[in-house]
């Protein structure tokens, strides 16, 4: 029998063998068990993953220490707040009124304020149309009236209206102005200075309306078009376009025209006066009967289609045109 004592030193002796385990030995003692289904589809060049090596290449039990996070965590400030803008005016609720009054704020659960109904005479047109730099487009806004434009206004747009007449303050002070659109409105009459303060205007559009006659011109006019309107000859002034130096085109077709608007000026380089009633032309509409071999190399383009006349009997009339007339001979 063995006394107390060798007992003692046989269980040292145990423990300190065990103790003697390599750190090695004792991931493969502790490793859980596991099957070998869970690495099959673990893609590893070159090494072979067994329940025993597994341990070995992919330990992480020392992760945390080989990645400094430090640097990655959001640092936050205690007690900061957003800096006030200088001016307590931009604030909303701070906003005074030019009478001094706070604006009043509508009442928390009440629905949202409606705007104040506008008033649709004497506004600028920037409140009833689309003003885009010096361009102002008031097309299909159902105006009566040419509203009041910016002194800036350089080009209007202001077609498919209902605009029934054109009045001397409706352009008044528009030294810029250089194009005006009043296609498709129910223009009838026009006072006769309505455009003779415009010195910038060359182009002037108002096809498809009412008028039985032209106002005065500017002078620095380039392009008329007042196609589908009323106008007899009787409604153009006498020689109304001798003096515009620049008329590149003047388009007049589907009006009542009797005869062809003479004299022209030679900067004219398309005229259409299709469907009226022209039935006659003098030998000097086109060329000067006075000068031999004269030739109008710009007046290209003529229509005197729809007309009542035959223009083989007046062949003198456009001998000097590069080509002849679209119309009947």
């Amino acid at each position: 029998r063995m006394c107390p004592l060798g007992w003692l030193a046989v269980t040292t002796l145990c423990l300190g063998t065990l103790g003697a385990v390599p750190a090695k030995d004792r991931r493969k003692v502790d490793k859980p068990k596991a099957e070998l289904s869970l690495f099959e589809n673990l893609e590893l060049d070159n090494y072979d993953v067994t329940l025993e090596s597994y341990g070995d290449i992919l330990d992480l039990s020392n992760y945390e220490e080989l990645y400094d996070y430090g640097d990655l965590v959001p640092k936050i400030e205690v007690g900061t707040l957003a800096p006030r803008p200088k001016d307590p005016k931009t604030l909303p609720e701070l906003a005074e009124t030019t009478s001094g009054t706070p604006k009043l704020q509508p009442p928390s659960g009440a629905g949202p304020v409606p705007p104040a109904p506008i008033p649709k005479q004497g506004l600028p047109s920037c409140l009833l149309c689309l003003c885009l730099g010096s361009s102002v487009y008031c097309d299909d806004a159902g105006l009566e009236q040419i509203p009041a434009l910016p002194p800036d206004t350089a080009y209007l747009y202001a077609r498919f209206n209902r605009i029934g007449a054109l009045r001397a303050s409706d352009f008044r002070g528009l030294e810029k102005l250089k194009r005006i659109d009043l296609s498709s409105n129910s223009i009838s009459w026009a006072d006769e200075d309505a455009f003779r303060g415009l010195p910038s205007l060359q182009e002037l559009l108002l096809p498809e309306n009412l008028l039985t006659a032209l106002p005065e011109l500017p002078r620095g006019l380039v392009r008329l078009d007042a196609r589908l309107n009323r106008i007899p000859s009787a409604g153009l002034r006498p020689e109304a376009f001798r003096d515009l130096k620049q008329l590149q085109f003047l388009h007049l077709s589907d009006n009542q025209l009797d005869f062809i608007p003479v004299p022209l000026p030679e900067s004219l380089r398309s005229l259409h006066l299709q469907n009226n009633n022209i039935q006659t032309m003098h030998e000097d509409t086109f060329c000067d009967s006075q000068e031999q071999g004269q030739i109008r190399r710009a007046l290209e383009d003529i229509r005197l289609d729809g007309n009542p006349i035959n223009l083989s009997l007046f062949p003198n009339a456009f001998s000097c045109l590069p080509r002849l007339p679209t119309g009947r001979f």
